[in-house]
């Protein structure tokens, strides 16, 4: 039987002071996600508090007008109940999923960077080679994150994320808590990035990083890939 693969999606709904709501991006979630449903991989869902878990509306147009794959997850009952009750992240160990992804959306910024027990889990999974992904904010749930020697995990690694200059574009660079290529180029990673909105797709080994929601479908079949591989590689052991 196959060890599920991860999501940990931000709970984190309000859009800092401005009164706005805000939460995980859908079509960040929904495209990796059956990307990876239909290769055969189960995916379960975690967040930082645990419980219900709501998507940005800026993620959201009238129904028959979304991308495929959030039609797709709208109409899917069971995909939509997990996300009324997803586990704490303080509840899931490293040994028990293949691999993890964090999907982007504002939300991440505020819940995600304070989270212990994910900063713990996802360096367990980076020291076990498991795949560590995120797309767009998503990266934010790295920025804690250690190995074991006590440094930064994205120290001297290749990642990209949504850009400063992507921030500004969207005119939230005083609404989020930091900015996240600024926070990652701190901690002394190697940033890398397309244009403005342009699909990008970072891969340091078994470390993969989107810069945005045009991103998520190249970042979805990279994880596929890096599961593949490692399943080929333990049956091959």
């Amino acid at each position: 039987m196959k060890t599920p693969f991860l999501f940990v999606v931000t709970g984190h709904t309000e859009l800092g002071d401005t009164g706005k709501q805000t939460g995980f991006h859908f079509e960040e979630l929904s495209t990796p996600y059956y990307i990876l449903r239909d290769a055969g991989h189960e995916v379960v869902f975690a967040s930082p508090a645990g419980g219900e878990v709501k998507p940005d509306p800026g993620s959201l147009k009238p129904r028959g007008e979304n991308v495929p794959s959030v039609e797709r997850f709208l109409d899917d009952a069971q995909a939509m109940d997990a996300l009324k009750n997803t586990q704490p992240t303080k509840a899931v160990k490293a040994d028990d999923v293949s691999g993890i992804y964090l999907p982007g959306g504002h939300g991440t910024m505020w819940d995600l960077p304070q989270d212990a027990a994910l900063a713990k889990l996802i360096g367990a999974l980076d020291e076990a080679r498991k795949p560590v992904a995120a797309v767009c904010h998503g990266p934010a749930g790295l920025v804690a994150a250690k190995r074991s020697d006590g440094e930064p995990l994205v120290k001297g690694r290749r990642v990209n994320s949504f850009t400063d200059a992507e921030e500004r574009k969207v005119e939230l660079t005083d609404v989020v808590p930091f900015l996240l290529e600024t926070r990652l180029r701190e901690l002394g990673a190697e940033f890398e990035h397309a244009g403005l909105f342009e699909a990008h797709v970072t891969r340091d080994g078994n470390l993969i990083t989107g810069q945005n929601p045009a991103s998520a479908k190249r970042l979805g079949e990279a994880i596929r890939g890096a599961l593949a591989s490692a399943a080929a590689q333990q049956a091959a052991e």
